[in-house]
């Protein structure tokens, strides 16, 4: 797995090697959201296949996690970026609970 300095680095990356739905923490519901076509997929409908982590040298705000997921039966790949530490929400964070707990 890649290392990248920052978050940018890791989306665009991602994004060349075919991760290109952006999907969204549902924020009342155990669900991703993607931005591009509506399409909702459950904790069981889909795989992470990398996380990456980035804390803020400075700041606890610039705490960020990438997560690459792929979902063979929606025949989708894409990226979540989402806060986290003291800045997740608490609906983000049951998910980011779930995604998380497939490594």
């Amino acid at each position: 797995m890649k290392n990248y300095e920052t978050v940018s680095e890791a989306v665009n990356d991602l994004i060349a090697r075919g991760y290109t739905s952006d999907f969204n923490l549902h924020p009342e519901g155990e669900k991703l959201i993607c931005n591009t076509d509506q399409t909702s997929l459950a904790p069981e409908d889909f795989e992470i296949d990398e996380i990456h982590r980035f804390e803020g040298q400075t700041d606890p705000g610039d705490e960020m996690i990438v997560f690459a997921i792929s979902s063979p039966t929606h025949n989708i790949k894409g990226i979540v970026v989402n806060a986290f530490g003291i800045y997740a929400d608490a609906s983000s964070s049951k998910m980011v609970a779930h995604l998380s707990k497939h490594l």
